[in-house]
């Protein structure tokens, strides 16, 4: 393990930057700041660890907070899609276990956004000894998000369709317009502009045009190993067996579906509330997402 001055500076005073080998060839940059009982913080898509600089200082005054560059994000390593594991949520999941073992954490709480919170999903299902709590902001799980986008109405999910395409196209287009792409997501899916400024908007644009073929092998999986694992854990009855609770907008409604029930029935230990920011809400509204982690911390484990 290495360490070295956070290279994002303000943006997460006083975190220190660590190189943690998580996998073969594979390290993952990861930012920690705090002392106390650890709290794990996975960021979504298109963004880096970054999203989470209010919601990490506010829980670092009594917490230890990990804040990971996910595999195949930010300044984390990229490794080559040469098969379908490589960027499974279960792989990633096991990423972000090693990677707060090797932090001397065995056991921890965990908080994901969008991929994030798939990643933080699976491994509240994988790896139940290591996860404690679990919050899960603004997703569905991957086999109801994909029975739940029907229609015109699937559209919005428009990049799912894409970058679930073999190798190849979805890389070339996407990387022809990658500012334009990413930048598209910033800008529709925020109910507050200001709540991402100029220069972390910068930030995420570039760090996502340098990351296009691993971004795009992420959701692949998404769409091919990924519902092969849920598939056999919804078969087999497995559910998350920690506190959980999710975050979500309204997508419900204009879409169809129950949210809540569709959660419960993944994690019978829930909380469900449904939220009135943007999508980017740890941002939008930095200080509900930090009090509902704490709410969720206080819960009892099995």
């Amino acid at each position: 393990m290495t360490s070295a001055a956070n290279p994002t500076g303000p943006l997460l005073p006083g975190f220190t930057r660590h190189r943690l080998p998580v996998d073969d060839g594979v390290e993952l940059d990861v930012a920690v700041g705090g002392t106390g009982t650890p709290v794990v913080l996975l960021h979504g898509f298109p963004q880096t660890r970054l999203m989470w600089r209010h919601v990490a200082a506010d829980l670092a005054a009594d917490h230890t907070v990990i804040c990971p560059d996910l595999r195949g994000y930010g300044a984390s390593d990229k490794p080559l899609e040469t098969g379908p594991d490589v960027y499974a949520k279960r792989t990633m999941a096991r990423d972000v276990v090693r990677a707060a073992a090797a932090l001397g954490h065995g056991r921890f709480a965990l908080a994901g956004h969008d991929r994030g919170a798939l990643v933080a999903f699976r491994a509240a299902l994988d790896h139940p000894r290591a996860v404690s709590h679990a919050a899960l902001l603004d997703v569905l799980p991957t086999l109801d998000m994909w029975e739940s986008l029907r229609g015109v109405r699937a559209a919005v999910g428009f990049h799912l369709y894409l970058m679930a395409q073999p190798p190849g196209l979805p890389e070339h287009m996407i990387s022809a317009g990658a500012d334009a792409f990413f930048g598209s997501f910033l800008d529709a899916w925020t109910n507050d502009p200001s709540a991402i400024p100029a220069e972390v908007r910068a930030a995420y644009l570039a760090a996502s045009a340098a990351a296009v073929p691993s971004i795009v092998a992420d959701y692949r999986a998404t769409a091919g190993v990924d519902i092969e694992h849920d598939t056999a854990d919804r078969e087999a009855g497995r559910t998350v067996t920690a506190p959980v609770t999710v975050l979500q907008q309204d997508w419900g409604a204009a879409l169809g579906y129950d949210a809540e029930a569709l959660w419960r029935a993944w994690a019978p230990d829930l909380r469900h509330r449904t939220v009135s920011t943007g999508h980017f809400m740890a941002e939008e509204d930095p200080a509900m997402v930090a009090s509902e982690i704490r709410a969720l911390l206080t819960r009892r484990t099995r």
